[in-house]
């Protein structure tokens, strides 16, 4: 594929604002999903598996970390990297979640967070898929609280950090090479990183089964029982929470293009079926009830592809805020599940049938829709944002 055609979705057009050299990358990405990704997405889908031959193939695309500098390639922006979010979500929500996990929150742990010498040691090998990674903070007992709840727990003996604790959903986490870990320091009770090793003693991952949506991505329980890390493992710049969260705040507006590029899936799959399902004598598409859930998906689309084009540029400027992450997030997961409902609506009962994708789409929007920040505390970060007043900690009703 040498050009790079418009998406139905891309209603404005925004894929124009890229150049002709990230074009082709994005061309060479859209390919490899269509071709490769797709034929085997709903399969593994059915039987929560992941297709771990097609690993060779995002390597040889060599598309890991390219917001960063490398000595043999130049930095690419980030409107290129979250337009490549969109075209693996479009065919596969959960393979654009395991390349965000390993091209995002893993990788730029190491790179915000680690020494000269940790980012030597593992991002070449990261960005040519040798080593997977994974990102370890939510936990069994804490997800949207985990900030002020970390349970998790790391020890200073000697030159080695013992951890001990536990983590839940933890994306690649069966089979990751390396998992930054975030636990709090019991001498100081701040929250530090840590790259645990994949074979370290004490350290195990357990697959979490019953999934109904990205029923793909690996996730796992993971425990850590006196796990004992070498000091050089210990990441220098994450220091507190808000080290963290600077990880987190690049990331949660990566799912705003995970959304987009779902909600691009189902509104081609649902104008496709449209113009071709013919009841009464004439395609449904031609019933205005039909036309208007096709243009609320489009509409939901467009304005969701519209805050996502900014939000990158805001992170090429290096403007980017918290709240205009959340915004971001809060918005397109909300339209996003708006919009897989409606497509649903337009496949009737044929909605439900795996062959026919749109069913895939509708529960892998559950997920999205709570990773990365509940629509709840998104929208307190932005309120607090807009009003200088924090909601976040509910009062208990005073008795008269």
């Amino acid at each position: 594929m040498n050009t790079l055609e418009p998406l139905p979705a891309d209603f404005y057009g925004y894929a124009d604002l890229l150049d002709d050299t990230d074009k082709k990358i994005l061309a060479r990405v859209r390919e490899f999903a269509e071709e490769k990704i797709a034929p085997v997405a709903d399969d593994h889908w059915a039987r929560a598996e992941f297709p771990y031959e097609l690993i060779p193939g995002f390597a040889e695309l060599d598309i890991v970390g390219l917001d960063r500098d490398w000595p043999d390639r130049p930095a690419h922006s980030r409107l290129l990297t979250s337009f490549i979010r969109m075209e693996l979500s479009r065919v596969d929500p959960s393979m654009a979640t395991f390349f965000a996990v390993q091209a995002g929150l893993a990788l730029s742990s190491i790179d915000l967070c680690g020494s000269d010498e940790q980012k030597e040691r593992w991002l070449p090998a990261m960005r040519r898929m040798e080593k997977i990674g994974a990102f370890a903070l939510t936990e069994p007992h804490g997800g949207s609280d985990v900030a002020g709840g970390l349970e998790t727990t790391a020890r200073r003996e000697g030159d080695e950090w013992v951890i001990d604790g536990a983590k839940r959903w933890i994306g690649n986490g069966t089979f990751a090479d390396l998992v930054v870990v975030w636990a709090r320091d019991a001498a100081d009770d701040q929250v530090k990183g840590f790259v645990v090793e994949k074979g370290m003693p004490g350290f195990t991952a357990r697959k979490m089964e019953g999934k109904l949506a990205l029923r793909t991505v690996q996730n796992a329980d993971l425990t850590f029982d006196g796990v004992r890390v070498p000091a050089a493992n210990r990441l220098p710049g994450a220091r507190t929470f808000a080290d963290t969260n600077r990880v987190l705040r690049v990331s949660r507006g990566g799912v705003v293009w995970g959304a987009v590029g779902a909600m691009a899936a189902v509104y081609e799959l649902a104008r496709d079926y449209a113009t071709t399902r013919i009841q009464f004598g004439s395609p449904i598409a031609s019933y205005q009830l039909v036309q208007d859930h096709l243009v609320s998906i489009l509409g939901n689309a467009t304005a969701s592809l519209g805050m996502a084009v900014r939000v990158a540029q805001l992170q090429d400027a290096g403007t980017f805020r918290n709240e205009q992450a959340a915004l971001a997030k809060r918005q397109a997961t909300l339209m996003l599940r708006d919009s897989v409902a409606r497509a649903r609506e337009v496949f009737g009962g044929n909605g439900i049938l795996l062959e026919n994708k749109v069913g895939r789409f509708f529960n892998d929007a559950e997920a999205l829709y709570s990773y990365e920040g509940t629509k709840e505390i998104n929208t307190l970060v932005v309120g607090r944002a807009v009003t200088g007043i924090g909601a976040f900690v509910g009062r208990a009703r005073q008795k008269p």
